[in-house]
């Protein structure tokens, strides 16, 4: 077999897999919306796309993914490139907790920040304490400022892991003789590094975007109810008012406006892309030297903590902080003390609920499950990064597997509810395998692929772009030398990208451990996950309650900050380096 025909072959399971378990459950969703009685509703859709509210929630959702985008990426860039660049002291701890915030559901983000920045978080008490104001002095809630800074939060970690991924690698004898040519920092950066990490960023502004254009958590809870993104109008539509032709109509808005965005940026990366000359990254990573350069690293460092390790820290803090009332009928208020009296409840099952499942099982049921949908999600993106390196006239390929990332977890939940109820009719002549797709949406499988669906993109996005960066002459160099292709992966490629393929397995374990919204529809009431656990004690009213959430929230973020750690540590003995 040719080498376009095994290069064919790496394609066909990440694409059956995408037809199967993206593809069908959504057209299922989509027909039953759109084509209720077997005929499309034109008029619903036509009406649906020329109502002003339709262009002022396209504007809104578009304005606020460039701006959120933006910000992450003049944050995000700087502090790439000095982790990239310089060898920090706690390195690995600033990195793991930038990572954190991922995996969290955005209900409790919308905590933490309240809890920070609210009415009575922690620092409008501390300010009106200090100065004796009768009212809160910063506004954050319900606003538009309080989705930027938390669209940050969430995706800050992409553009350090991909971009300073490519950043740690590139040799910098380029910068130096740029130098040495007369060139300042600031023309080395804008001429040489910046053309040079151009598909790595774009890799990581298009992802950036995706969540941004489909936020909805973070819009609905933190931006309040002046402010609606498609997403955002796509649940009240189909779940306030039961409008399904319109949900359906706003998703196929979204699902096309993503596509396009993707085909154009797979585009420009196939164009701008260079082959380079990568070093280890111990060899391009240097001590800091002059007091110039620890002033910066510190105020670099300094931000983000205020940014990302401040709203954990609130976190964790009301975890073991209980709140009282000053009189009834005031507002309540932090008394202060510590008390571990919210994790101690964890453990106990007051109401006698026959769903109670302990917090042990919930870890270990996320713990498993963030497992599996790592392995198959770098078994599928990897074959799929591997089938589409290099090959332009296949490039139509890459924005249609990223699909998953711009479609709503609960809209695929649907899916898969509607699609496996009604297997397709050529299926209905093996009643076997049509009982063995009915049994599949009671398994815990399912959520395992749930899971790889939204995960295995990140897989693709991280590894592509350092496969079509990578000297291909190392890869002829060994198959001349007589190496067969698998080892040509495992004694060239392996060594040379590791650290990309460790960035993809930790994105993929913390999407997998953060995930809510296909879960919350498909799990089993028996298996929850950990983010379930959450939303379970944040539905029920009263503080204990709330205390709870915020208890194991606090245990998620510890269980992805040492899961984090142990991958970290795992490649520095030798993953990744060369």
């Amino acid at each position: 077999m040719g080498k376009v025909g095994r290069r064919d072959l790496l394609l066909a399971l990440p694409l059956l897999f995408f037809s199967l378990f993206y593809a069908y459950p959504i057209i299922s969703i989509l027909r039953l919306s759109l084509m209720p009685a077997g005929v499309l509703e034109g008029e619903a859709i036509l009406r649906t796309l020329g109502s002003p509210s339709f262009r002022k929630v396209l504007g809104f959702t578009v304005g606020q993914a460039a701006l959120s985008t933006v910000v992450t990426l003049l944050l995000g860039l700087p502090l790439a490139g000095l982790f990239a660049r310089y060898q920090l002291p706690g390195r690995r701890l600033w990195q793991a907790m930038a990572t954190v915030p991922f995996v969290l559901p955005t209900v409790v983000v919308a905590a933490a920040f309240t809890a920070l920045l609210g009415p009575r978080g922690w620092v409008n008490q501390a300010l009106m304490a200090l100065f004796g104001l009768p009212e809160p002095p910063i506004p954050f809630v319900n606003t538009l400022t309080a989705i930027v800074v938390a669209h940050v939060f969430y995706n800050l970690t992409l553009v350090l892991r991909i971009v300073g991924n490519a950043w740690s690698h590139l040799d910098p004898i380029l910068e130096m003789a740029a130098q040495t040519l007369g060139a300042d920092r600031w023309r080395v950066l804008t001429r040489v590094t910046g053309p040079l990490l151009l598909p790595a960023i774009l890799a990581a502004a298009a992802l950036v975007f995706l969540f941004d254009f489909t936020s909805f958590g973070v819009v609905l809870l933190l931006g309040g109810p002046r402010y609606a993104t498609l997403e955002v109008e796509i649940y009240r539509q189909a779940v306030g008012l039961f409008n399904l032709p319109a949900a359906a109509t706003l998703s196929l808005v979204q699902l096309a406006f993503n596509f396009a965005l993707l085909y154009l940026y797979t585009r420009l990366q196939a164009r701008w892309v260079v082959p380079l000359e990568w070093r280890p990254e111990a060899s391009t990573a240097r001590p800091l030297r002059t007091w110039e350069e620890r002033l910066l690293a510190g105020l670099a460092l300094a931000i983000l903590f205020l940014w990302i390790g401040l709203p954990l820290l609130a976190l964790a803090l009301r975890s073991v902080t209980p709140m009282t009332l000053r009189k009834p009928g005031e507002p309540a208020y932090y008394t202060g003390w510590i008390t571990l009296g919210y994790y101690r409840e964890l453990w106990i099952n007051r109401r006698g609920a026959v769903t109670y499942v302990a917090p042990i099982e919930a870890v270990r049921n996320s713990l498993l499950f963030a497992a599996a949908t790592m392995g198959l999600s770098l078994f599928l993106g990897g074959l799929a990064a591997y089938g589409l390196a290099g090959r332009r006239r296949i490039r139509w390929l890459d924005p249609l597997l990223m699909l998953p990332l711009s479609t709503s977890a609960v809209t695929l939940g649907f899916g898969f509810l509607v699609g496996f109820s009604h297997p397709p009719e050529p299926l209905r002549a093996w009643p076997g395998l049509v009982a063995a797709v009915q049994a599949l949406r009671t398994s815990p499988l399912l959520v395992v692929i749930a899971h790889t669906l939204i995960a295995y993109p990140f897989v693709v996005r991280i590894l592509l772009p350092a496969l079509e960066g990578m000297n291909p002459r190392w890869r002829e160099a060994a198959m001349t030398l007589g190496a067969s292709p698998a080892q040509v992966w495992w004694r060239v490629e392996l060594p040379l990208l590791g650290r990309a393929w460790l960035a993809a397995a930790v994105f993929a374990f913390c999407v997998s451990l953060g995930e809510f919204g296909a879960t919350a529809l498909i799990a089993r009431p028996t298996m929850p996950t950990m983010p379930l656990a959450i939303a379970r004690f944040l539905s029920q009213p009263g503080e204990l309650n709330l205390g709870q959430a915020m208890a194991m929230s606090t245990l998620l973020l510890l269980l992805t900050f040492l899961g984090i750690l142990l991958i970290e540590r795992f490649r520095y003995r030798g993953i990744g380096t060369f």
